[in-house]
């Protein structure tokens, strides 16, 4: 039998000890009353910008949808297999969710290969790339703008693919129905992993700000 990774076990006594004995409880309650979190996050798969610790949530307190670059692709009925979109699904008419944040970050790889245009696809099917294809018209603007820095391009990206993705989301019928009801609201936020500093977007002027904490 192959071993399992002793940092995963290790780290598994350390919750069973530490965060599980402290929340014992809460942790029965959820398993015999099932989850009921009020806010849905879509975020990056990147190990360096987990949600749960940014915004210090404990067990059932935030449903977490993750996958390369925070996108949400629009509306697309078609058949075929669709992981973020079956989340968004369940988080809606399952759990019935009233804020999604789409919170994305700084130095995010997939934003990087999206503004190489000379990026090497990373296997035959090239999977990621067919996905970050999602914000190409956006990429090759900022591309071409050279007065602006390497690093502030990507910045830029990583704040316009949050954007794109909430007018995605307005692409799903019933989020849109339940946006203009004012039962749900959409949120932008962009978080700065060197810094720890987290900037969320204004509803009406699109613009990311600091809030003050």
């Amino acid at each position: 039998m192959q071993r399992f990774p002793n940092t995963l076990l290790d780290g598994y006594r350390n919750f069973m000890n530490g965060r599980y004995a402290d929340a014992r409880d809460r942790y029965r309650q959820l398993a015999e009353n099932g989850q009921s979190p009020s806010t849905l996050v879509i975020a990056c798969s990147d190990s360096r910008a987990a949600p749960e610790l940014i915004f210090d949530a404990g067990p059932g307190e935030l449903f977490v949808i993750r996958n390369v670059a925070n996108m949400v692709p629009p509306y697309e009925p078609d058949g075929h297999f669709h992981s973020t979109s079956a989340a968004l699904e369940f988080a809606v008419q399952a759990l019935k969710v009233s804020d999604i944040v789409v919170m994305g970050h700084g130095r995010c790889g997939g934003i990087r290969a999206a503004l190489d245009p000379n990026a090497e696809p990373l296997s035959p099917g090239d999977f990621i790339g067919r996905w970050m294809s999602l914000v190409k018209p956006a990429a090759e603007q900022i591309q071409s703008n050279d007065v602006m820095t390497a690093a502030e391009r990507q910045t830029a990206l990583e704040r316009v693919s949050i954007r794109n993705s909430i007018d995605n989301l307005r692409s799903f019928p019933d989020i849109k129905a339940l946006e203009e009801a004012g039962k749900m609201h959409l949120h932008g936020a962009w978080f700065d992993i060197s810094t720890g500093e987290l900037w969320v977007m204004d509803a009406e002027t699109r613009d990311f700000i600091r809030p003050e904490i």
